[in-house]
């Protein structure tokens, strides 16, 4: 059920510069813009609809942001299925192209034309179709379940029968069920998966990967973070195995670069498939976090240094386990500073007193106690349970 990474659009600031400037965050999901969003974005100076942004219909802005491999956003950025990511979220897919003779990850590597495009076995880069809301068709396949083992069996046959009804008569067409909002809502997501993709170039390491682990994770970051790769299909556009005869992927839509240039004040907005956010965990959940956390930086850090001292030896033992090493660093430095965050914003504190002031909130009428009961004492001792078990 969590194989699909939900897109979000981000709204980070009414200004590119201006701290002072009217400013909003958020992670939205696109069908909800013209219920929820438009308004204020458009306030705000974007000059775009919410059809322009998301549409089933029509091209629109949706079309041109796409799911890299396994979970990176990348955008399309030409009529010939130019895309462009991260240089971090191409490293996986240079790394099994390098070898000591031709090491594209040290090298970096530009093609100079189609023939010299390499192809990238395993690669896939995913468009979303559409979103569907189908809570309504869930809750009610659910409504009277009698334990948690027979929900997620039925949950699991409900969302099987509703991806089949969306994909039986499209055979280019993937879909899964995914739920949001703690499991409130669910979406069916349509998309289609292309998976002839060709590197076509990026910076050696030392400016694309600048910083290394030293700067992962902070601000300001100053490197080239960034590869290119095109998607291909066959003469209709459709998804296809690699073959020769695949041609470079004629997109809806893609996004164009204005040369323009920004201004203070203009609008700002990311698209894209983003981490999850957990903003309201309780008190003792962060305390599991922060504990999870730590394990997880000392086992990363032990394994990381043996293999440190491997690749160091060895040309092409660097090569090998260069995306493993990347890979494992970057949770690795992503705890660390989670956990020193927590310390230092005293979090794990101030959720408790949101607890405490939850609990003082229900108290205060008897239908609030109805509905909610023992809500947050029963998390309390679920998490409590869990702690135990992780312990033991």
């Amino acid at each position: 059920m969590n194989t699909f990474k939900k897109i979000f659009i981000t709204m980070l600031a009414a200004s590119v510069f201006s701290f002072s400037a009217v400013a909003d965050e958020g992670m939205w999901l696109l069908p909800l813009l013209e219920k929820m969003n438009i308004k204020t974005m458009q306030e705000m100076g974007c000059e775009l609809t919410a059809e322009e942004i998301y549409s089933i219909n029509n091209s629109s802005l949706k079309d041109a942001i796409v799911i890299f491999g396994g979970g990176c956003t990348a955008e399309i950025v030409s009529d010939k299925g130019l895309v462009l990511t991260n240089h971090h979220c191409g490293y996986s897919a240079i790394q099994k192209l390098s070898s000591v003779d031709h090491d594209y990850l040290t090298d970096g590597y530009w093609a100079m034309n189609y023939d010299q495009e390499l192809p990238a076995a395993g690669l896939s880069v995913t468009f979303i179709e559409s979103f569907t809301d189908v809570t309504d068709r869930i809750e009610k396949a659910l409504k009277n379940v009698n334990s948690d083992e027979e929900r997620d069996l039925l949950l699991g046959y409900i969302s099987k029968e509703i991806v089949n009804e969306a994909t039986e008569k499209a055979p280019y067409l993937s879909a899964s069920v995914e739920s949001f909002f703690g499991g409130n809502t669910y979406y069916l997501v349509v998309y289609k998966v292309y998976r002839d993709i060709r590197f076509v170039g990026a910076p050696p390491s030392s400016i694309g990967k600048f910083g290394a682990d030293t700067d992962n994770w902070m601000w300001p970051r100053h490197t080239c973070d960034f590869s290119m790769f095109r998607i291909y299909a066959d003469k209709n556009g459709n998804p296809a195995a690699y073959s020769k005869d695949n041609v470079p992927y004629n997109p809806q839509k893609h996004l164009t670069v204005s040369l323009k240039g920004i201004k203070e004040g203009d609008f700002s907005m990311i698209m894209g498939f983003p981490g999850s956010t957990n903003r309201y965990l309780t008190g003792p959940e962060i305390t599991m976090v922060k504990a999870q956390n730590e394990a997880g930086i000392y086992c990363r850090g032990r394994r990381q240094d043996a293999l440190l001292e491997d690749m160091l030896a060895d040309p092409a033992v660097r090569i090998k386990y260069s995306s493993k090493y990347s890979s494992s660093s970057n949770y690795w430095k992503n705890w660390i500073g989670m956990n020193e965050q927590i310390d230092k914003l005293n979090v794990e504190q101030r959720r408790k007193d949101n607890d405490d002031a939850f609990r003082a909130w229900v108290a205060k009428k008897p239908s609030r106690q109805k509905k909610y009961g023992n809500t947050m004492d029963e998390i309390y001792s679920t998490v409590a349970q869990s702690q135990e078990l992780i312990v033991n």
